[in-house]
């Protein structure tokens, strides 16, 4: 079975292994949005969030900033929430603010972009999600309080 581009399990693992510092572009302030939800597991794991979002001063108790430029320090992976047409933007933001990883959320597909992202040294996961990812690997899930049983 071949593996997508872009989902290879070697990256996956060396991002969550390595990578501490996660810009959440497009995090919502809505409990029931994924994006909160990713975010909160992710801060509850030990990963420091930084959220992105111009619609809000604050989100999980954090600084919520409009934009990538915006950060007080360098993301090492940008976790994307928004929309594939957005993703050019973003990606042009991740390069210039010296990210080391972009992570498309399921469902943000954008090709060009990622390959875009990847030619100028980032490693990068599409239509994944960080939060089932990091359960699937590190056995998070069952951590955070959440026995499913499925992942």
């Amino acid at each position: 079975m071949e593996i997508p581009a872009f989902q290879d399990p070697r990256t996956i693992q060396r991002i969550l292994n390595e990578m501490r510092r996660v810009a959440v572009v497009g995090v919502s302030a809505n409990e029931a949005r994924p994006s909160y939800f990713v975010a909160y597991y992710l801060k509850r794991m030990g990963f420091e969030v930084m959220p992105v979002n111009p619609r809000y001063e604050k989100v999980l108790g954090l600084t919520c900033y409009p934009s990538l430029a915006a950060l007080p320090e360098a993301p090492e992976v940008v976790n994307v929430f928004r929309r594939p047409a957005d993703v050019g933007e973003i990606v042009d933001g991740a390069i210039a603010a010296g990210a080391k990883a972009l992570w498309l959320q399921f469902g943000v597909i954008n090709e060009t972009e990622a390959a875009r992202a990847g030619e100028s040294g980032m490693a990068v996961v599409m239509d994944r999600c960080m939060k089932i990812e990091h359960g699937r690997y590190k056995g998070g899930l069952q951590s955070a309080g959440m026995r499913t049983g499925v992942i």
